[in-house]
Parts: C-alpha cells; sequence; structure tokens
C-alpha cells in the first residue's frame, strides 16, 4: 500500500513556511547551523572583550568601561532579538547580512577606537565625552547585531528538522555558550597576545564574516533567489576585503597613531605580557619619557624631582635593608643606592621587560645611573601584593612604594588596607614606609584617603607634596581623573609606628630638587587641605574610583 504524500505547499507560499531545501541530510544541516552558532558566539564574545580591553588601556578605569560595555550590550541584545521578529520570513538572507555587517563592525571597531584616541588628544574640551560615546555606539550597534542572531538561528534550525520549543531552544544555547567560552580563551591567550588588539578583532571578523557567508551560501543557497545569492556573495567578499585591506595597513596604521600620540621620537615600543611599553626621546639631548599604557610614568624633565621627593624622606635613618615596590625602571634605586650604609636593595616588579629595558637601554640605564649593575640590587619578578604577603616580619628597614595612581583600578587593592598591613609587617622597628599617593591637587580626597588607609593599618603619617615643572608628567594618573589639565604636583606619605620626621639624611649628596625647608614648607601646605573623617580603602571596599 502506498501512502498519500502531504500536499505540497501552494506556489504563493513564501519559502520560510516549509521545510528548508538543503543539499545535505537534515542531521548534517542541523550540525553545521550549530557549529555556525558556536563560532558566531566566539566571535561576538571577543568583540565584547575587545571593547573592554581597549577601553581599560585608552580611557582608564577598567570596572566603569566593563559595565558600559556589557549594560549597554546585553540591553542591545534583548532590542535586537525583538527586531529580528520581522525578519524571520527571510531569516537565511537576514542572518547572512547581519554576519557580515557584525564582522565589519566589530572588526573595525578597535581600529576606530584607536584612531579617534590617537587624532583627538587626551579627550579634553569638545572632545571630553568622545570616547564614551563612540564606546557606547559600539556596544549598542553590535549588541543589536548579536542580539538579532538568535530568533533568526531558531527559525533556519526549525525549517530543517521541526522539533519542541524547548528541545531547540537547550540545542542552540548550548552552542551558544560553548562559543562564547571558546572566544572567552582564545582572545586572551592566542588574540591578543600574538596579534594585539588590531589585527585580533580584525581576523575576528573575518572569521565572522566566513562562517556566516558559507552557513547561508553552502547550506540555504536554495532558499535565496538568484539576486539574494548574489548580493550576499558580493557584500561578504567586500567586507572581508575591507578587513584584509585594514590588516595589511595595521602596522601603518599603528606607526602613524603612536607618531600622533608620542611624537615621532619614538624609540621602542613594545607590547609586553602586562602592558603597552613606549620609549621617546633619550638621544641627542632630547629628554627620555617612559610611557606605560598610554600613561606617561617617567619624564626626563621632572623624573629626578618627583622620585628624590619619593625616596629622600624614607631613608633618613635605618636603611641597610630597602625594599622596593614597582619601580622596575630603576630610577628610585638610584635614588637609594646614593645613600651609604645601604646593604641590599629588592626590587618587585610585576613586568620583567621593564626591568629588561631598565638595564639594556643606553638612555634609560644612563638615567637610573645603571642601578642594576650594582651587587646591591636584587630583582623579583612577581605582584607586589603577593610578594609582600611571603615576606617575613621585620625584614626590611624602609619599604618604598613606587606605584601606579590609586584611581586606576589594577592598582587599588596595592592602596588597600590589608595591603599597608602587610608592609607594616615586614618593616624593622624603627623602619618606614613611603607611598605615592597621586596627584594632589587634582585629587585630594584620593590622597587623604590613602593618608587615612595607612592610619587605618596601624601607622603613624607624615603627609606632603612636591609640586612638578611638567605638565605632562603624572607618574601614572588614570585617564579618568583629569589630573592631566590644571596644576601639576605628586602626594606622598611617609609613615612608621611612630611619627616620622620629614627631614633627609645628611650623610647623603645633597638632592638635587630639595631642601629640608621646601619639604617643611610642602608637608604644612598639605596639612591645610585635609579632608577629614574619610573612611579607609579596603579590597573589600575599594574608595579611590571617580
Amino acid at each position: 500500500m502506498i501512502e498519500p504524500h502531504a500536499p505540497a505547499p501552494p506556489r504563493s507560499a513564501p519559502p520560510w513556511s516549509g521545510p528548508a531545501r538543503l543539499p545535505v541530510r537534515p542531521g548534517t544541516g542541523r550540525f553545521l547551523v550549530l557549529a555556525g552558532v558556536f563560532v558566531c558566539a566566539a566571535c561576538g564574545l571577543v568583540y565584547e572583550l575587545e571593547l573592554v580591553a581597549l577601553a581599560s588601556y585608552l580611557i582608564g578605569d577598567s570596572v566603569t568601561q566593563a559595565s558600559v560595555v556589557l549594560s549597554v550590550m546585553v540591553f542591545a541584545m534583548g532590542v535586537g532579538s525583538l527586531a529580528a521578529k520581522r525578519l524571520r520570513r527571510h531569516a537565511a538572507i537576514g542572518f547572512g547580512a547581519i554576519e557580515a555587517t557584525l564582522a565589519l563592525v566589530g572588526g573595525c571597531s578597535a581600529m576606530a577606537l584607536y584612531a579617534v584616541f590617537a587624532w583627538t588628544g587626551d579627550w579634553g574640551g569638545m572632545w571630553a565625552d568622545g570616547p564614551r560615546c563612540l564606546l557606547v555606539v559600539f556596544s549598542l550597534a553590535m549588541g543589536l547585531l548579536i542580539g538579532a542572531e538568535v530568533p533568526l538561528l531558531m527559525e533556519l534550525i526549525q525549517r530543517i528538522r521541526r522539533q519542541d520549543a524547548g528541545g531547540a531552544v537547550a540545542d542552540l544555547f548550548a552552542a551558544d555558550y560553548v562559543g562564547a567560552l571558546a572566544g572567552g580563551l582564545a582572545f586572551p591567550f592566542l588574540l591578543l597576545p600574538l596579534l594585539g588588539q588590531l589585527t585580533g578583532a580584525l581576523l575576528t571578523g573575518a572569521v565572522n564574516v566566513v562562517a556566516g557567508g558559507a552557513l547561508v551560501l553552502g547550506l540555504f543557497r536554495r532558499d535565496l533567489t538568484r539576486r539574494g545569492r548574489w548580493l550576499l556573495l558580493v557584500a561578504n567578499l567586500a567586507v572581508l576585503g575591507l578587513l584584509a585591506s585594514a590588516a595589511a595597513l595595521v602596522g601603518d596604521f599603528e606607526r602613524a597613531a603612536r607618531h600622533a600620540v608620542y611624537g615621532r621620537d619614538v624609540r621602542v615600543a613594545v607590547q609586553t605580557g602586562v602592558q603597552e611599553v613606549v620609549l621617546t626621546g633619550g638621544t641627542r639631548g632630547r629628554p627620555l619619557d617612559l610611557f606605560l599604557d598610554g600613561r606617561l610614568r617617567v619624564s626626563g624633565h621632572d623624573e629626578r624631582r618627583y622620585h628624590e621627593a619619593l625616596v629622600r624622606p624614607a631613608m633618613a635613618g635605618p636603611h641597610a635593608r630597602v625594599l622596593i615596590l614597582g619601580g622596575g625602571d630603576g630610577l628610585a634605586a638610584r635614588e637609594v643606592l646614593l645613600h651609604p650604609g645601604v646593604r641590599r636593595v629588592d626590587i618587585v616588579e610585576l613586568d620583567p621587560d621593564i626591568v629588561r629595558l631598565a638595564r639594556r637601554d643606553p638612555a634609560l640605564a644612563r638615567l637610573n645611573g645603571h642601578a642594576y649593575a650594582d651587587p646591591r640590587v636584587h630583582v623579583t619578578t612577581a605582584d607586589a601584593f603577593c610578594r609582600l604577603r611571603a615576606v617575613p616580619p621585620a625584614s626590611y628597614d624602609v619599604v618604598i612604594e613606587d606605584l601606579p595612581d590609586p584611581g586606576i583600578t589594577a592598582s587599588t587593592k596595592l592602596y588597600a588596607q590589608e595591603f599597608y598591613g602587610l608592609a607594616r609587617r615586614a618593616l624593622a622597628p624603627g623602619g618606614r614606609l613611603v607611598v605615592h599617593a597621586g596627584p594632589f591637587s587634582a585629587r585630594p580626597r584620593v590622597f587623604w584617603t590613602v593618608e587615612a588607609t595607612i592610619r587605618a593599618a596601624g601607622l603613624r603619617t607624615a603627609p606632603y607634596r612636591v609640586g612638578g615643572r611638567d605638565a605632562g608628567f603624572a607618574a601614572g594618573p588614570d585617564r579618568t581623573t583629569g589630573a592631566s589639565r590644571g596644576r601639576r604636583d605628586w602626594g606622598f606619605v611617609l609613615a612608621a609606628r611612630t611619627r616620622p620626621a620629614l627631614r633627609l639624611d645628611p650623610r647623603a649628596p645633597r638632592p638635587r630638587t630639595l631642601t629640608p625647608a621646601a619639604l617643611a614648607a610642602d608637608a604644612r601646605a598639605a596639612a591645610r587641605t585635609r579632608v577629614p573623617d574619610l573612611p579607609p580603602s579596603t579590597l573589600i571596599n575599594p574608595r579611590y574610583a571617580g
């Protein structure tokens, strides 16, 4: 007995109302769609992480930038899912167009953000809101496109083989989440270290457009009109060509952008495993400048004023054993080694490439007085917090905290009460701790929070400030602080178990930029600006944001 076939749908019925006409068996087709979901989900998460990483580097305050990117993207994904309901009649061509657009927007996002940063200055003046606006635009656009994928993919899966909605959703989201895991691991361990931010984003866009185009043109080509197939093919090839052209020009683009940011006197530019390191000047009479992640950390014009103010007051007392946290450039060690009686200097630096530069770069080694050639200097590559936890009690006479500004999110834990408690334990009887506490005039509340946190750890304090001449050297402020504008100075806190005296070691060579009278005047000026009753910052309750 021959069973009757189901009646064919009328010719006027749209293609999306019936089963997909696949060139392969339904089981294979379904697997290919889920594989496409996996790849597209991986690319989508790479775009998100790329925006977060680049925004944190260019704008600063990584917690805020991550919150903006993720919250805007998730919101936009919901809007995109609702909007995509109108495209279900044309799920195949709609999905192909969305993937091509997403590949172009996501692949070029890093280059666009970096270009705006490089050629519009430090976001001051009319560009004050530029980076955040651009960040929101890209987050919104990518969220809309990523959200629109889900309803269309659901429609395509159901057209291959009808199943209960719960089972289809489970399969779709399983492939999506596993793909997100792959993208989340690929970004920090493969794309970023091997290709960098710009090339990594462009390659991700290329993978995205190839995966989306191959899925639609290969598996669902019979659902497309001849014109639709050609339009989608041309669009995918155009996007792929644009991404490939941009990738070929990345080197020239980076050099031009670097010159726009740092000037044309760039001698060294490397991306280490920790940060971007740029050295400018240091030859032909030009002062040396050291930038870390785009922030000016050492200025040949003014570094001696900063490092003398940081080190010299702390060395007025017992100083046979000295611990420097940070300071991989060797400049704080230079000041320490000028004092007679120093037997050992331990430097804890997170980035070994900074130490390598400080040893081998002729200009930087000359500036630090070839400190690393001194046999008393010993270097440990480690996180300062972890290293302090391993230091035996009463190990050092002096602890010098030469670290980035507390407003930078990555540094916040190094300005916490728990950190200063570990530093207090490491101090020998009569020992002293000195802390760089950020730009004084620009962020007085942050400075006095540092001072209150040190006191909460059981130490007595002597806060002081020192003015600087170079309007660009901030010893590492966060870009969001506004510290690059207005009056320039640095705040420091000297601390000990008993109230420390602000003075200089008479046995050491006289400082070039610091006198006892000026130091006392700076301490009095700092005291007049005290912000009272500030709570301390802790690991659980950081108080340096903003």
